[in-house]
């Protein structure tokens, strides 16, 4: 079997490229070991499923114990405990019919009288009894259960941890989905069914998470391709490949994939570039594939909206708690990462696909509205032309366009860079950084050959355009730029436009900085 980059559902190395799996997930197996409940916890398509298939195989081939990889995502649909348990139940049955364990067949076969509250404590004591060895339990898409579910089979586990000296049970259980153990109790308390007195999660010995590829990891990645195929990866490729994902695992196979597959036509004679990893990375972002599409419906959630806005407005005005179950629920989502002090986006393509979302709409109008008489014969923005423009439209139609967004006090930020998008669409593309806690967005815009660096701010005060100007000088000098451009978003409802609306030009250092306000 020809390997390829798998980028649906988990990774078998038979038939994949694969990073080692067990080496880098080496604290698990001592655990398991230990007889130690568990919870692992990843964002979506991080390689969970893989790393559980791959510990049952590894573990079923030694003599040690018996291991299962049970699946609930079958259980979210069913809010009432007495069917969720049963359901959970039926999977385990169909785990181990298919399994290799002796005496499979005695699974729950006297279990016809037991409530939903006892029902999978029963049938797992009773056939560790009958088992020569140890069992082992992985149960995946635990956080997708509902509330009283949850509660009643986690309760289970408890109850069987704690008598399994004097009634045989489960030697070792993880617990894994997208949340850490932390959440679950979050969305338990939201629904109102206390946890008692006896918590079920004090059983929990480790949260683990599952990191992403390192460099030298993403390196070996694709040169297991080249050792297949003798096509070859540059380095710049590689570079850039793993500064845009930051090592995440679906986004370094589909990047690849995109470009062996669909770019390259599966000529292997043409080596990947960094021109052909652009062009992947845009046609993922543009062709919203499941993984990117799961991301943006997170996007609509409150409680996203509550972490990730205050992200985009980087303003001393936003406020987010450091210890909120929003934010972790966000971190672990794999939406945003934290560096230090600063909260962004997990990746420079969560960047772009955040952004591009959360301005989709207005970009679509623009389409019909906009067109590019801003850019010269010379392939040039005529960027005073182009942000005038803007400074009229935002005059004009501002009130009407904030309220089409759930986002509403990053609009102005959002609708800005979607009217950017419309212009350079086809002949350039904008890197934007921007992060909770760095007071300010930077744009980089790039068409055909020429550059334009941009500082969003809002205003909140007399230090706003001093800042700025301090702010945008140092990005400018990141990229040896000379000209740049200062946009300040002033929302101070008792100003009048004529206050708010102004062109000024400024030297800065060495450098002519424009001020344009809105």
């Amino acid at each position: 079997m020809k390997k390829y980059f798998n980028t649906t559902g988990p990774c078998n190395n038979k038939a994949h490229y694969m990073v080692p799996v067990l080496e880098r997930n080496s604290e698990i197996m001592p655990l398991i070991e230990q007889g130690h409940y568990f919870v692992i916890h990843a964002a979506r398509q991080t390689g969970k499923t893989t790393l559980l298939k791959t510990l049952t195989n590894h573990i079923n081939s030694k003599d040690d114990y018996y291991a299962l990889y049970c699946s609930l995502e079958s259980v979210q649909v069913f809010t009432e405990p007495e069917k969720g348990i049963k359901e959970i139940l039926n999977n385990l049955k169909k785990v181990i019919r298919y399994s290799k364990i002796p005496n499979k067949e005695k699974f729950a076969e006297n279990t016809e009288n037991e409530t939903a509250s006892t029902l999978i404590s029963v049938a797992l004591s009773d056939f560790c009894i009958i088992l020569k060895k140890p069992l082992i339990i992985f149960f995946d898409e635990i956080d997708g259960l509902e509330n009283g579910t949850l509660v009643t089979f986690l309760r289970q586990l408890r109850d069987g941890y704690i008598s399994r000296y004097e009634i045989p049970f489960v030697y070792s259980i993880a617990l894994v989905g997208l949340r850490d153990v932390r959440d679950y109790k979050t969305k338990i308390r939201e629904g109102r069914n206390t946890l008692g007195s006896k918590s079920p999660f004090n059983i929990v010995r480790e949260s683990l998470t599952l990191k992403n590829f390192t460099s030298e990891e993403v390196t070996h990645l694709y040169k297991q391709h080249t050792n297949a195929s003798e096509q070859i990866f540059k380095k710049s490729a590689i570079q850039y490949i793993n500064e845009q994902s930051c090592g995440h695992p679906w986004l370094v196979n589909a990047v690849a994939s995109e470009c062996i597959v669909k770019l390259l036509k599966n000529d292997f004679s043409k080596p990947v570039t960094k021109e052909s990893a652009e062009q992947a990375i845009q046609n993922i972002i543009l062709r919203r594939d499941t993984h990117i599409d799961s991301l943006i419906d997170k996007l609509k959630e409150d409680r996203v909206r509550k972490i990730i806005e205050p992200v985009i407005l980087t303003t001393e005005k936003s406020y987010i708690n450091y210890n909120s179950d929003d934010l972790q629920y966000c971190i672990d989502l794999g939406l945003i990462k934290k560096e230090k002090s600063l909260l962004k986006p997990a990746n420079p393509i969560y960047t772009e696909v955040i952004i591009r979302e959360l301005s989709h709409n207005t970009q679509s109008h623009f389409e019909t509205d906009i067109n590019n008489v801003w850019i010269n014969n010379s392939g040039e923005i005529d960027m005073e032309a182009l942000l005038k423009a803007f400074q009229q439209f935002w005059r004009e139609n501002s009130d009407i366009w904030i309220e089409k967004y759930q986002y509403k006090e990053a609009a102005p930020h959002l609708i800005l860079q979607a009217f950017l998008q419309r212009i350079i669409n086809g002949g350039g593309d904008i890197l934007r950084e921007y992060s909770y806690g760095r007071k300010r967005i930077d744009l980089y815009v790039r068409y055909g050959k020429n550059k334009y660096p941009l500082e969003l701010k809002l205003h909140y005060g007399k230090k706003t355009k001093a800042d700025g100007l301090t702010q945008l000088a140092e990005y400018m000098d990141g990229y040896g730029e000379k000209t740049g451009w200062l946009i300040i978003f002033d929302r101070d409802e008792n100003k009048t436009w004529e206050q708010k609306i102004y062109w000024e030009t400024e030297k800065y250092q060495d450098k002519i900085i424009h001020i344009v306000g809105c």
